[in-house]
């Protein structure tokens, strides 16, 4: 591969190389020449900050995971905005007062945080925590939607609280 000089990885004919190709398989992959430009140049932002590039043996491997996990993470965010969006649509058709803009963008922000911490962990346990800290359910009204004990509710919001802390520090 020639975007290694000597131990140094030259990111400017790495781009050059696999720009097109990277920006031709997301185009047929999305269907839209925009979002495939937007997702191609997030992948090459996401690499440029990435830490081993020196050991990047399959190039192309590696764009397409970054790629695709760039999608995931903006469909998940869409869901989470759209969500929240309908929600405050709930809540000003009963009169309630809107936030504002810069409080709907830093609380889209953390339920992305949120998401993205609890992934991985069983439904059960994501419900708990959910049902918990964003609905302020009692750990008894959680234990009667999902079936189990009390001390079970208390075991899953653990292992979701030792989950969150260990996505957040990894």
């Amino acid at each position: 591969m020639s975007t290694h000089s000597g131990s140094q990885f030259d990111l400017g004919s790495f781009y050059s190389e696999h720009h097109g190709w990277l920006f031709g398989w997301l185009r047929r992959k999305l269907g839209c020449r925009d979002r495939a430009a937007d997702v191609a140049h997030d992948t090459f932002l996401r690499i440029l900050n990435a830490r081993d590039l020196l050991s990047l043996n399959e190039p192309r491997a590696y764009l397409t995971t970054t790629a695709q996990r760039l999608i995931i993470d903006q469909a998940r965010r869409r869901r989470i905005e759209e969500a929240y969006l309908a929600e405050l649509m709930m809540l000003s058709a009963e009169g309630e007062t809107s936030p504002s803009a810069e409080q709907v963008v830093a609380a889209v922000e953390a339920l992305t945080r949120i998401c993205s911490a609890l992934e991985g962990l069983p439904a059960k346990p994501q419900r708990a925590f959910l049902m918990r800290y964003l609905d302020g359910q009692t750990h008894a009204e959680i234990a009667l939607a999902l079936s189990v004990s009390t001390k079970m509710i208390q075991k899953y919001l653990i292992r979701a609280l030792v989950h969150c802390h260990e996505a957040v520090h990894a």
